[in-house]
């Protein structure tokens, strides 16, 4: 959906080829926003009317930034196939948008993943993220703080599509005695409600990551749990992974050049090192928040900590030859909401990569499976994902390309999956993504 959690810049399009969404694509759009407006009509007025003006940045205010930013980002967006029809496009941004159709049909042919108009339209929002997230935490805690949405339950950040709004309410939070952290997002799904386009924040990724991301964001079309953010982004990492390694067996089987994988893996293996970079501090100050020291200590402990982090990362980057695409992740002074925003998507992972393999890497069979454990009470559900989970010693996920344990299933071609699950809606994508060049 749109940041409010009911659910890098490439080259513009010429002026000339501004033009907003043509027949079909408006009329859809207006028919599932009429849906919407209808179902929060009457939430909106009751809050305006309990509220006062007071709350109206807080309360309706809010959903309309949401809804009025996802009328936006549709409004921009044409068909790429008219877009590729005419003469005016960066031969680059051609080859992209060529590519990203291309990625759209393998995911619905071979992965069963929902086939809409999800990823066939364009917009370029002349901004380098879609929507800006805002993460808080406690001082001395790396719990985030939730909020709730009448749609999309309980989530650990409120998002924003300008930036200037979310970085007003990180200033309110930290006024509260939180600390906050605003993270730029390139993309988000809508869940199906609307058809997601491709934006300029994130089309000029690698080709390996660009597929990463539309696989990722159809499988939160696939299944989504209102109210648990672990499992939606595990379960849509997971498929994301498995697809990915399906797609690029593909692509070599039909001559394509080796050096796309490798491109891929380099990619994936600097964001597996950030991410474990991320994971080793954040323990640390998790022992000791959980430590019986006096909070001043814990303080000091924290800054040694962070400074720690900055310092490991330099020498990461000296590691890498210097590349820089995470330099915007420190451009905020470093709080327990950074770590915090990281560590809440991909814990279960491992379960839903073994829930694969249990399926003889059927995906359709996958996803039923899937959508069997969301049926279940938490408790029970996690209960099942933990028994699911392979030994602590299992290499982790990032590195899969390549290394694939279910990778023999790659020549598999699936037939349709089940019946779409219904009461749906947007979220954004906040996954951790480094800048587009590589």
């Amino acid at each position: 959906m749109s940041a409010a959690g009911l659910s890098t810049t490439g080259h513009p399009i010429p002026p000339e080829a501004h033009v907003g969404p043509g027949a079909r694509g408006a009329a859809a759009v207006l028919r599932r926003l009429a849906a919407v407006l209808r179902r929060l009509a009457l939430p909106l007025a009751l809050l305006a009317l309990l509220g006062g003006c007071s709350s109206w940045r807080e309360g309706p205010g809010y959903y309309w930034q949401s809804m009025a930013g996802h009328l936006a980002v549709i409004r921009e967006a044409r068909p790429i196939d008219e877009l590729l029809a005419g003469p005016a496009l960066d031969p680059e941004l051609r080859r992209k948008l060529e590519e990203v159709l291309a990625i759209r049909r393998f995911a619905s042919a071979q992965l069963a993943l929902p086939e809409n108009g999800s990823y066939t339209e364009y917009a370029d929002l002349k901004r380098p993220f879609v929507v800006w997230n805002v993460f808080a935490t406690p001082e001395l805690s790396l719990k985030l703080k939730e909020w709730c949405f009448p749609v999309a339950g309980c989530v650990g950040y409120r998002g924003y599509y300008d930036l200037q709004d979310a970085e007003h309410f990180a200033a309110r939070l930290r006024a509260e005695g939180y600390e906050a952290f605003v993270r730029g997002v390139p993309a988000y799904s809508t869940l199906g409600w609307f058809d997601d386009p491709v934006l300029n924040t994130f089309v000029r990724y690698p080709d390996g990551e660009l597929a990463r991301l539309v696989f990722h964001e159809l499988a939160h079309q696939e299944l989504y749990l209102k109210g648990d953010t672990t499992f939606n982004e595990s379960f849509a990492t997971a498929a994301e992974q498995a697809g990915l390694e399906r797609w690029l067996a593909a692509r070599e089987a039909a001559g394509a050049d080796p050096a796309l994988r490798t491109e891929w893996q380099r990619f994936a293996a600097r964001r597996e090192q950030f991410l474990a970079l991320l994971a080793r501090h954040r323990k640390a100050l998790e022992a000791v928040y959980a430590s019986d020291a006096a909070d001043d200590e814990k303080r000091a402990a924290k800054g040694e900590i962070f400074a720690a982090l900055r310092s490991d990362y330099e020498t990461l980057k000296r590691q890498w030859g210097g590349y820089a695409g995470y330099d915007r992740w420190f451009a905020q002074p470093l709080t327990n909401a950074h770590l915090a925003s990281v560590a809440t998507y991909t814990a279960q992972v491992p379960a839903f990569r073994a829930l694969l393999a249990r399926e003889h890497g059927n995906l359709p069979a996958f996803y039923a499976a899937a959508r069997r454990l969301a049926g279940m009470p938490k408790a029970e559900r996690e209960q099942a994902l933990a028994a699911l989970a392979p030994p602590e010693g299992e290499p982790r996920l990032a590195r899969q390309a390549g290394r694939n344990p279910v990778a023999q299933a790659a020549g598999h071609r699936p037939g349709q999956g089940g019946p779409r699950p219904t009461a749906q809606r947007e979220r954004p994508l906040t996954a951790l993504s480094p800048g587009a060049a590589d």
